[in-house]
């Protein structure tokens, strides 16, 4: 196993940042790099520049111990790091289902110019299969220290929640590499978790980029397969909540990821299904994932079927309706609301003339930029104030723990759609409310 080598991590967002802190905690010296100076100074002053539990203690040890450093030069990486972390953003191209990627190319362009040893590129980020491969001609042909410079892939499963345990104590490391040095490398990057046993998957390049596409697209079907039932038990009047138990119990089958409700967002499994399908059909086999696209369509009905549960609390009609819409992050414990449900509900809700109040304990300024035109609340009681239906969009605890008493003496009207099936409905109901959840009569 090679020297402890030194580390950088090129994209300091939610990825980049959680990795760069968690291997400086781990003992590595590393340097960030990222082209937005103000993230930049940011980090460098102790600031983590999006909401994730436990990250801003681990950035402060981190920056304490001295092996955390952030930088905006390139060129002061491609020195520094005998290993380099690729984690930019891979967003869905505008008008395409595909993937954009556009930051990794440019990112391992400028990097590959100051490359004048031998060294490891390593990619983290979400690809369609076969980039490592152009990747790494990129990477040879514009380096000065051309076939010295190899590339490998290690993809990430960060839970946004728990990112700093699924770096810390992850359920398995993979490592796409093509030779024994980079191998040798990656496992000296990553020694302290492979010494605690960590299993440990050593792969191709295209396997490894397929990891983390496919294990979102299972996670998604999963999702979808469950809501889908959801819908068959409100037309014949089961329970799809006593049906999900019942499924858990198969242990070929688990629990996990098996909660009906509004379904899934955020900025990986949306996007990341939609890129796998179009990859596919450009390699010629798209009808071997065909059945993703109504995984997908699943997904998104379940927003417009909220709606139609909402209005049907309503009366008929929301025209003039005031609704408390609790929640704006795609999921509890995050302020990411890229392709939120809960936002995209508040915004269809509007669009039928309702008038929405929205509420989240930490994704309020994202939701604001996102979606401008729509009414933020300052607390859970100023969001219910005089509503006629109370709407739970994301599960953080704060609403788990509401009191339905409380909440029926400030509402108008004690209607409630449960988006998520996280609320008691006998509770909720001996307080004398009209519960409703998508799955159930």
């Amino acid at each position: 196993m090679s020297e402890k080598p030194r580390l950088t991590v090129l994209g300091t967002g939610y990825l980049g940042a959680t990795h760069a802190i968690c291997m400086a905690v781990l003992g590595y010296d590393v340097l960030g790099i990222d082209t937005d100076a103000q993230k930049i100074a940011a980090l460098a002053d102790g600031k983590v520049p999006f909401y994730e539990p436990g990250l801003p203690e681990m950035l402060r040890k981190a920056l304490d111990s001295g092996r955390l450093r952030f930088s905006t030069d390139i060129a002061e990486a491609a020195a520094f790091g005998d290993v380099h972390f690729v984690c930019v953003g891979t967003p869905q191209m505008k008008g395409s289902p595909a993937a954009d990627l556009t930051y990794v190319d440019q990112v391992v362009t400028d990097l590959a110019r100051n490359l004048t040893r031998q060294c490891l590129v390593v990619g983290k980020s979400t690809v369609p299969v076969g980039t490592a491969d152009r990747l790494t001609q990129l990477l040879q042909s514009v380096a000065p220290a051309g076939s010295a410079v190899e590339l490998a892939w290690n993809p990430e499963f960060l839970r946004e929640g728990f990112a700093v345990e699924d770096t810390m104590r992850p359920d398995r490391l993979v490592f796409g590499v093509g030779s024994g040095w980079a191998l040798g490398q990656l496992e000296a990057a990553f020694a302290p978790l492979l010494e605690s046993g960590v299993p440990l998957v050593v792969t191709d390049l295209p396997t490894a980029e397929l990891v983390k596409v496919s294990a979102n697209s299972f996670l998604a079907t999963k999702i979808s397969f469950i809501n889908a039932m959801a819908e068959v038990c409100e037309t014949t009047g089961a329970d799809v909540q006593q049906l999900a138990k019942a499924l858990s119990y198969d242990s070929r089958i688990g629990g996990r990821f098996l909660r009906p409700g509004l379904g899934f967002g955020g900025g990986c499994l949306p996007k990341d299904i939609r890129a796998f399908i179009h990859r596919t059909e450009e390699l010629g086999v798209g009808q071997a994932v065909s059945f993703l696209r109504e995984v997908d369509a699943i997904n998104q009905r379940r927003r417009q079927r909220t709606v139609d549960l909402i209005r049907s609390q309503a009366g008929g009609s929301l025209e003039g309706v005031t609704v408390c819409a609790l929640g704006a992050a795609f999921k509890p414990d995050s302020d990411d609301v890229r392709d939120a449900p809960a936002l995209d509900v508040a915004r269809l809700l509007g669009d039928e003339g309702a008038v929405v109040r929205v509420y989240d304990p930490q994704a309020m300024d994202n939701a604001r930029r996102a979606y401008p035109e729509l009414v933020y609340a300052t607390s859970v009681a100023d969001a219910a104030a005089g509503a006629r239906v109370v709407a739970l969009l994301t599960e953080w605890d704060q609403f788990r723990e509401i009191d339905p008493t409380w909440l029926g003496d400030i509402v108008e009207s004690k209607a409630i759609v449960d988006g998520r099936h996280a609320l008691d409905p006998v509770t909720w109901r001996a307080a004398g409310w009209d519960y409703r959840a998508l799955g159930r009569a």
